[in-house]
């Protein structure tokens, strides 16, 4: 079986956010006294929503656009020539300005969406962006994209559950209202705590993907060299939740507990190991 470690992985995240979600549920139905029918349905259309919502928010926040075969026929070619290699549909490619070199998949096998930055096309050579490519095919074909998607957003819906709790349950006071703000981030953060767990871990999984299907690791390893470089000159102008999905962030803390990626110079030594 391919991936048996990813794959275990987004089992028991996955029972964990389920989890999280049902406590959830059953929340709303002792504070708001609706009926198990009423959250059941609510639970289902919610998971679709949110899944089609994060996808699109995803893409908006760079304000991505389609880039046509006409304007990058070589990006299409590679593309395409990727997707079949790998076992996959080929994505929609699309565009947009990051402020840095960088790069993020969304959605599924079927019908996934790769966004390149501009930036990223201006400083790669041509085998590095192929690197890139692969490495974004190879979320799209291990579906860790879509636990990424879901988990962000039963982190939030887990979030404003917790805070209305508060608020209905207590005196309606100023104090409740800074009170439900607290637990309401304190919430999310702990259920995203188990999506960053994943998420670092499929980095790996997606370079070793990638070297796989280009036949080395050395353009994605130098790939990685450049964007950090670029990062470190420019501003990415990536919000959090975009930036979670993309092939580099650096954003982190508590002794990477807060991290979604490695440490770039841990992949980049895999990648030439």
């Amino acid at each position: 079986m391919r991936h048996l470690g990813l794959k275990a992985r987004m089992a028991v995240v996955g029972s964990i956010l389920f989890a999280f979600y049902a406590v959830a549920a059953v929340v709303v139905m002792a504070v708001f006294q609706w009926p198990l029918a009423l959250v059941l349905i609510g639970s289902v259309l919610f998971v679709g929503v949110q899944y089609k919502l994060g996808k699109w928010m995803a893409l908006r926040s760079v304000g991505a656009e389609d880039l046509p075969e006409e304007r990058a026929p070589d990006l299409h070619r590679r593309v395409e020539s990727l997707s079949r290699d790998m076992g996959i549909d080929k994505p929609r490619l699309m565009i947009a300005s990051m402020g840095v070199p960088n790069a993020f998949a969304v959605g599924r096998k079927g019908a996934g969406t790769v966004v390149v930055s501009q930036e990223l096309l201006r400083t790669l050579d041509d085998d590095e962006v192929e690197g890139v490519l692969a490495h974004e095919l190879a979320h799209i074909r291990n579906r860790d994209v879509v636990m990424m998607v879901l988990g962000q957003g039963v982190a939030s819906i887990v979030a404003i559950v917790a805070q209305w709790a508060v608020l209905l349950t207590g005196d309606n006071d100023i104090a409740d209202f800074f009170l439900a703000i607290v637990v309401g981030q304190i919430t999310q953060m702990l259920v995203m705590l188990f999506v960053f767990a994943i998420s670092r871990y499929r980095e790996y999984v997606a370079d070793g993907d990638a070297a796989d299907a280009i036949g080395t690791g050395e353009p994605l390893a130098r790939a990685l060299e450049k964007i950090s470089r670029g990062a470190e000159r420019g501003e990415s102008t990536v919000d959090d939740q975009a930036a979670a999905l993309c092939i580099f962030d650096d954003r982190g803390g508590l002794a990477n507990l807060l991290s979604t990626h490695p440490p770039v110079e841990k992949r980049i030594e895999r990648l030439r190991g």
